[in-house]
């Protein structure tokens, strides 16, 4: 799951990119409305953590943008602003969901977790692929049933295959969906994680290949699916 978070502290926003990465999650964290509306611009994300008191004005302005432009992501305020009006102003204004700071990241979880349950938020809540399912929910990858352990990283490529299963990911597909901005990716680093999850889902028995479209990016499919 790749999270934009709108938040103008740096110190919070590192503790929840710190916490959240820990749970398998990709998070970009911008400061203010204007470089969140640029960034939503691509769709690049999951789910949207909104702060409201912002440099350049209210989150709720992002939320009524995202809503005008018919652009569904979930959304998640977290704000210190927890009167009865501001929350009533925040859920009418498009927002699924209203955290009051301070809050336990375990609260912020298992809220991400609900949003994405949704079915209007996720129309494929488990992708099953050969003897492999992925549970985006849990963030989980089973096998026959047994829950494949991988590093982060390679939990991310997983997920964005699977979600794209039997089509063609481009590689700066998945490179997005594995990578934060922030982050500066060496050329073979995407090869390298593919390798390494082809020979995991080898030794547990997976059902499935991961292809080569030469120049473009990867195909994942069932092993007996026809081509």
């Amino acid at each position: 799951m790749r999270i934009l978070l709108v938040e103008d502290e740096a110190e919070m926003a590192g503790l929840l990119k710190s916490a959240l990465q820990k749970h398998g999650m990709l998070l970009d964290a911008v400061p203010s409305l204007a470089i969140a509306r640029e960034a939503l611009r691509q769709p690049h994300y999951d789910l949207v953590l909104l702060d409201r008191q912002l440099p350049d004005g209210d989150g709720i302005e992002v939320v009524e943008m995202m809503r005008a432009r018919q652009l569904e992501l979930p959304v998640i305020l977290l704000t210190a602003r927890g009167t009865l009006e501001d929350r009533v102003a925040g859920l009418n204004g498009g927002a699924d969901d209203y955290l009051v700071k301070p809050f336990a990241i375990e609260e912020l979880l298992a809220r991400i977790r609900a949003v994405a349950r949704r079915p209007a938020q996720r129309a494929l809540p488990v992708a099953t692929v050969g003897n492999l399912e992925f549970d985006f929910c849990a963030h989980e990858a089973r096998v026959a049933g047994q829950v494949l352990k991988l590093p982060r990283r390679r939990l991310l490529v997983l997920e964005a295959l699977c979600a794209r299963h039997g089509r063609t990911v481009r590689r700066e597909v998945l490179l997005e969906s594995v990578y934060d901005l922030s982050v500066d990716i060496q050329s073979n680093a995407l090869d390298s994680h593919i390798s390494k999850l082809r020979r995991a889902l080898l030794d547990a028995g997976a059902l499935i290949e991961i292809h080569v479209i030469r120049g473009v990016g990867y195909l994942l499919k069932g092993k007996y699916d026809a081509r």
